[in-house]
């Protein structure tokens, strides 16, 4: 999905809401153990009742990979599933390089046919680069993200008055562009929000941290908007486990309508 895409289906459904597929096999309703797929089955049922709320879903690899080959399998159905008009990221924070940077992207982009796959910048161009050579997908840099531990480097200064993050906001938009590069900065750190604008002013950011995080949707949307909207913000847990019974999906849905009607009215 090209840049332009992505704004149209924003303006259309008038939302910006990512929900994040952190399919669990210890928190999904019990019944659906009994089905020949339980992780699609429950992926399929958080689809169909979040569809019409959301432009784009977010498997989180991890828990699909740690299943082995059926954990594959199973998201294959599920991006299969996804209907085309909305845009998809792999949540792989993968961060190699060369070749296997190379292949990862392949993994991702041919093999899968996500969007976009989230990537860690630690080793620099080469552990990015390789994503830009796919036309019309999308790598997703870690910037600033939204856990305890981002104290540790990503907020620590240089000699230069710059936090990490900072630098690597000023390094890395050189390799790409607003229409083939992304940025994870979290919602717990709204207001930073602003200066990470004056570097990046017109790019996407996927924002994690809104929901069970504690992250402020109102406060992302007066810091982060631009004027094709530029944001993705994602909620996982908050959303496709509103619901432990049976209705499971119909809670999911009602959460993400909750979520998409304060979008609308934030947007206008």
């Amino acid at each position: 999905m090209n840049y332009q895409e992505l704004v149209t289906q924003i303006k259309k459904k008038k939302s910006f809401l990512c929900v994040g597929l952190d399919t669990d096999l210890n928190k999904i309703p019990k019944y659906l153990l009994n089905t020949e797929d339980p992780v699609f089955e429950f992926n399929k049922q958080i689809i169909d009742a979040t569809k019409d709320y959301c432009v784009a879903y977010k498997p989180n690899i991890a828990f699909y990979e740690m299943l082995g080959t059926k954990g594959w399998e199973s998201l294959q159905k599920t991006i299969d599933y996804i209907p085309k008009d909305i845009f998809t990221i792999a949540d792989a924070k993968r961060g190699d390089i060369g070749n296997t940077s190379l292949y990862y992207a392949n993994t991702f982009f041919d093999t899968y046919d996500f969007d976009s796959v989230t990537v860690a910048p630690y080793m620099g161009s080469d552990s990015v680069t390789p994503y830009l050579q796919h036309k019309d997908k999308w790598a997703i840099v870690l910037a600033l993200t939204s856990n305890k531990g981002a104290d540790d480097f990503e907020l620590q200064k240089l000699e230069s008055g710059e936090y990490v993050f900072e630098k690597v906001l000023s390094t890395s938009k050189e390799w790409g562009s607003k229409t083939n590069m992304m940025y994870v900065v979290g919602a717990t750190r709204p207001e930073m929000l602003a200066d990470i604008r004056k570097i990046i002013p017109n790019h996407f950011l996927l924002v994690p941290g809104v929901g069970a995080q504690g992250g402020s949707l109102s406060e992302v949307v007066k810091y982060g908007i631009t004027d094709d909207i530029g944001l993705l913000v994602n909620s996982s847990r908050g959303i496709i486990y509103a619901g432990n019974g049976e209705d499971f999906a119909q809670k999911a849905g009602e959460k993400a309508k909750s979520i998409q009607e304060e979008m609308a009215s934030l947007m206008s």
